[in-house]
C-alpha cells in the first residue's frame, strides 16, 4: 500500500497538467505511458481496445515531470523564506526571483537592478526581500507583491553582502567601496557609515543579539562594530591574507573568520583577543560556519576538502574528501546531523558524526555557487552557474524541481535524474 501511495504521488506530479486541464485522457494517456514497474499502472491499468500493442515505455518514471519560466544567467544566491513557502535567487541576470515552493512556479520576478545581483536575503518576518548589487545599490522588495519597497544608494563600488538585523530593523551591507553601511528598512535612510577597512569588505554579519556588527576584509582583519553609534568596537588582526567569510557562534561567543592565508581563526568577540588557528587546509578558506549547537566549525576550502573542528580545543575532527575543486559553500542542516557543501557541479550530503557521505546531488552542468537547508531541513536548495536553482531532498538525495534557465523543471523524487 505504501509502495502504491508512493507511486501516486509520482504519477500526479507527471500528470498534473492533464489532470488539470483534461482529466479524462488520465486513463489513456497517463496510465498508457506510465513506466512498467509502476504499481499505479500495474493496478489500473488493462490495456486499450482499439490499441494493438502498448507503446515502448521506461521501466521507471522519467525525471521531467514540468517546465516552467527562470533566470536567463548564472544564479549566486538561493535562500528560504523564513515560513518555508517561498524560494529567492539573485542571478547574474541582474534580476531577483521569487519561486512558491507548493506549485514550483516563478512568483514574482524583481527588476531595478542594473548590473548581476550577488546576494539576496529575506527579513526575519519574511515580508521583505533584500538584494545585493554590483551596481553599487541594494534594493529592497515587498515579498508578497515583488513591488520594489526602495532603492538604497550610498556604496561607491560592489555591494558584496547584505543582511538583516535579527530584528529587522536595520540592514547591513559591505561594500568593494571599503565601507559597511547600515538602514533602515522601514524609510530607507542611511544610519550610519562603518569606515575603517582599508580594502574591499567582503561579508557583514550581525551577532545573534544584533549588538555587534562583524565585517571581513581583504585587509586581512575583521572588525567589530557597535551598530546603535557605528564605532568600531574592536579590530581582530592576525590573518596574512585576505578575509573572505565571518561567522558568530549561535550563542555569539565566538567569531570565526576564514581566510585567504589557509586557516580559520577564531575570537572573542568581548576581548577581540585570538583563541584558536585552525590549520590544516593546504589552500585558501572560502566559507565557515557553526553547526546550530556551536559544538562544531566547519570550513570550505579551495583545497576541495571541507573540515569540521572542534572550537573548544581547536583540532580537526572529520575531513570530509569527494570534491573534486575547490569548495565554497558549506552549511549545516538545522537539526545538524547533516553538512551540505557545493561547487564542482554537485551538492555533497555528509554526517558530521561520522565524516561520511551521506549522498551526492547531480544535476547541475556547472559551478554550484550557493547550498543552505530549509527552515524545517526537509529541503535543499543550490544555485549553479548552469542558470538553475535546484531543490532536493536531502533524506535520499532525490530532486524535488529545478528553476532552470527560462524554464523551471521538477523531477522525479524516486531517480534524481537530469536530462540537462
Amino acid at each position: 500500500m505504501l509502495a502504491l501511495i508512493y507511486d501516486a504521488g509520482h504519477f500526479i506530479r507527471f500528470n498534473r497538467f492533464a489532470i488539470e486541464k483534461a482529466p479524462l485522457q488520465l486513463y489513456y494517456a497517463g496510465l498508457l505511458f506510465s513506466p512498467e514497474r509502476s504499481p499505479v499502472q500495474k493496478q489500473f491499468y488493462g490495456g486499450i481496445p482499439f490499441i494493438q500493442r502498448d507503446p515502448t515505455v521506461e521501466q521507471k518514471w522519467s525525471p521531467l515531470i514540468q517546465t516552467f519560466e527562470g533566470h536567463s544567467l548564472g544564479v549566486k544566491a538561493v535562500v528560504f523564506s523564513p515560513d518555508g513557502k517561498l524560494v529567492a535567487s539573485a542571478s547574474d541576470d541582474t534580476t531577483v526571483r521569487l519561486w512558491d515552493l507548493a506549485t514550483g512556479e516563478s512568483c514574482g520576478v524583481l527588476k531595478g537592478h542594473s548590473r548581476d545581483v550577488r546576494a539576496v536575503v529575506f527579513s526575519p518576518d519574511g515580508k521583505l526581500v533584500a538584494s545585493a548589487s554590483s551596481d553599487s545599490t541594494v534594493r529592497l522588495w515587498d515579498s508578497a507583491t515583488g513591488e520594489s519597497c526602495g532603492v538604497l544608494e550610498g556604496h561607491s563600488g560592489v555591494v558584496t553582502a547584505v543582511l538583516f538585523s535579527p530584528d529587522g530593523k536595520l540592514v547591513a551591507s559591505a561594500s568593494f567601496d571599503e565601507t559597511v553601511r547600515l538602514w533602515d528598512p522601514a524609510t530607507g535612510e542611511s544610519c550610519g557609515v562603518l569606515n575603517g577597512h582599508s580594502h574591499d569588505v567582503t561579508a557583514v554579519m550581525f551577532s545573534p543579539d544584533g549588538k555587534l556588527v562583524a565585517s571581513a576584509s581583504d585587509d586581512t582583519t575583521v572588525r567589530l562594530w557597535d551598530p546603535a553609534t557605528g564605532k568600531s568596537r574592536r579590530v581582530l588582526k592576525g590573518h596574512s591574507s585576505g578575509v573572505v567569510a565571518v561567522v558568530f557562534s549561535p550563542d555569539g561567543k565566538l567569531v570565526a573568520s576564514a581566510s585567504y592565508d589557509n586557516t580559520v581563526r577564531l575570537w572573542d568577540p568581548a576581548t577581540g583577543k585570538s583563541c584558536r588557528v585552525l590549520k590544516g587546509h593546504s589552500s585558501g578558506v572560502l566559507a565557515v560556519v557553526f553547526s546550530p549547537d556551536g559544538k562544531l566549525v566547519a570550513s570550505a576550502s579551495d583545497d576541495t576538502t571541507v573540515r569540521l573542528w572542534d572550537p573548544a580545543t581547536g583540532k580537526s575532527r572529520r575531513v570530509l574528501k569527494g570534491h573534486s575543486s575547490g569548495v565554497v559553500a558549506v552549511v549545516f542542516s538545522p537539526d545538524g546531523k547533516l553538512v551540505a557543501s557545493a561547487y564542482d557541479n554537485t551538492v555533497r550530503l555528509w554526517d558530521p558524526a561520522t565524516g561520511k557521505s551521506c549522498g551526492v546531488l547531480k544535476g547541475h552542468s556547472y559551478s554550484v555557487n550557493a547550498v543552505v537547508f530549509s527552515i524545517d531541513g526537509k529541503m535543499v536548495a543550490s544555485a549553479s552557474l548552469d542558470n538553475t536553482v535546484r531543490l532536493w531532498d536531502p533524506a535520499t538525495g532525490e530532486v524535488f524541481s529545478t528553476l532552470w534557465d527560462k524554464i523551471v523543471r521538477l523531477w522525479d523524487l524516486a531517480t534524481g535524474e537530469s536530462d540537462v
